[in-house]
């Protein structure tokens, strides 16, 4: 087993972001001081675990001397590499772009850096974010912290392995069909989907036939999850919406919570993933909790429908990058992945409207989960994270898609139905690697994600890298 990890005796300390930043505002350690340490952090780890798609440590020490206000103020992070932020390419994880500097930030970088953070550069993803492990056919993949031979989880692999590696405490991330979701599952960190909207997305999301997308953070607390949103929303509340505010701890109020052990298709989890749950099972009905077995209320023309829309949204991307970016984007240099998911469109075009329409309508099958319980519990993933090449882009495309519908069992429900999910570390593996569970509630539910997700991790302390 090969673990990196860069926790170490210096300004950052193994402090959470919320920690790092009351450090910052007593004086005890300085802006610059932290950045210092936050770029020697990065410098150690990435060699070997490839998270960093570029760096702006130069800026970022300019930056550090002019401290911008905020919850997280002087907090190191990282932004996606699927963001725009003035300066800095986008590449989207593909070698179909030319890098160039982004002219302004995007919506969800000015919602994210208002909080305070000093930008270090943007994290990795796989292409476009098509698939659930940060792997290429053109350089090293994203490495796993815990143990190299693994994925680092997607498409927020990169965030995953900055955070889960201590090289910062938090980062940004976003989560289209369990984006934050996943990398939080197999690095062993909190990762919370918010509801449909909650904060901002990128320009044209909105007016996609699905918005499926949400924008987040991956942190190594519950408390910083919550005290990022509780400031994101500040910066520009959805009217729509009630405001979820700050939460602080668990609540007293005992929750009806509905057990989800089958995936989307009927299918058992792992042996491992279902002891996980169990212990989690048993964890919250001894706090008092109602607990009972429910299946998920979806069938197998569910994941098709969604299969061919994710095929549908690469399409979508590419043709707006080509329009957008003009000869700086090629096409023809998309891994074979995404052309592949290209050709299932092509292979089912007169599916394509009715696969939207019965999407549409699948916030009401979500909705109709939370009648009798408050709360589902299920695994994030139907197995733990796999080997790194299980699931390369190079890999024969119906081989790897057959895959990936084996291993996502439990996320894509969030972003169709437009509710929320957060995944919680719990216990580990026996191969030492973290395990999780997903806490789902009814649209506009996530204080009550939070409060069960702080009493999780009271009851049971998450799994911590160095001390592994």
């Amino acid at each position: 087993m090969s673990t990196v990890h860069s926790f170490t005796d210096d300004a950052l300390g193994d402090l959470d972001a919320v920690g790092l930043a009351e450090r910052i505002r007593s004086g005890e350690a300085s802006r610059a001081e932290v950045v210092e340490a936050a770029i020697a952090r990065v410098e150690r780890v990435d060699g070997r675990l490839n998270a960093v798609q570029a760096e702006c440590f130069e800026k970022a020490r300019r930056d550090v001397l002019h401290g911008r206000p905020g919850a997280f103020s002087g907090v190191p992070s990282f932004v996606k590499d699927n963001t725009d932020v003035v300066g800095l390419p986008t590449c989207h994880g593909s070698a179909a772009f030319d890098p160039r500097p982004a002219k302004r930030n995007g919506p969800p970088a000015d919602q994210f850096l208002s909080q305070g953070f000093v930008l270090l550069g943007k994290s990795t993803l796989p292409e476009f974010g098509l698939t659930a492990s940060t792997e290429y056919v053109d350089r090293p993949p994203t490495r796993n912290p815990w143990n190299t031979a693994y994925s680092a989880g997607a498409s927020s692999g990169g965030a995953g392995a900055l955070v889960a590696s201590g090289a910062v405490p938090i980062a940004h991330g976003n989560d289209g069909g369990g984006s934050i979701r996943i990398p939080a599952a197999v690095n062993g960190l909190v990762g919370l989907k918010t509801t449909r909207c909650r904060l901002l997305d990128p320009p044209g999301a909105r007016g996609l036939p699905v918005n499926l997308g949400s924008e987040g953070v991956l942190s190594r607390t519950v408390r910083d999850t919550a005290r990022y949103l509780a400031a994101a929303e500040k910066f520009r509340p959805n009217r729509r919406l009630r405001p979820v505010g700050l939460v602080e701890g668990p609540a007293e109020r005992r929750l009806r919570i509905g057990v989800v052990r089958y995936d989307v298709l009927g299918r058992p989890v792992h042996r491992e993933t279902g002891a996980v749950l169990d212990s989690a099972v048993e964890t919250l009905a001894a706090l008092g909790h109602e607990v009972r077995e429910v299946r998920l209320d979806l069938d197998a023309r569910f994941v098709e429908d969604f299969k061919l829309y994710w095929a549908l949204f690469a399409i979508l991307l590419s043709v707006s990058y080509k329009a957008g970016h003009g000869r700086s984007f090629r096409p023809r240099d998309l891994d074979p992945f995404t052309k592949g998911l290209a050709g299932l469109v092509r292979r089912s075009p007169l599916e394509i409207v009715p696969a939207v329409r019965r999407l549409r309508g699948a916030t009401a099958l979500y909705d109709a989960h939370f009648t009798d319980v408050d709360v589902l519990m299920s695994p994030v993933l139907s197995h733990p994270a796999p080997l790194l090449g299980e699931l390369a882009p190079d890999r024969p495309f119906e081989e790897t898609f057959a895959k990936l519908v084996d291993y996502v069992g439990f996320t894509p429900i969030n972003n169709v139905g437009g509710g929320p999910g957060i995944s919680v570390p719990h216990g580990l593996f026996s191969n030492g690697m973290p395990g999780s569970v997903q806490l789902s509630a009814a649209r506009g539910g996530e204080r009550t994600l939070l409060e069960l997700a702080y009493e999780l991790e009271e009851a049971c302390p998450f799994p911590r890298i160095h001390s592994s």
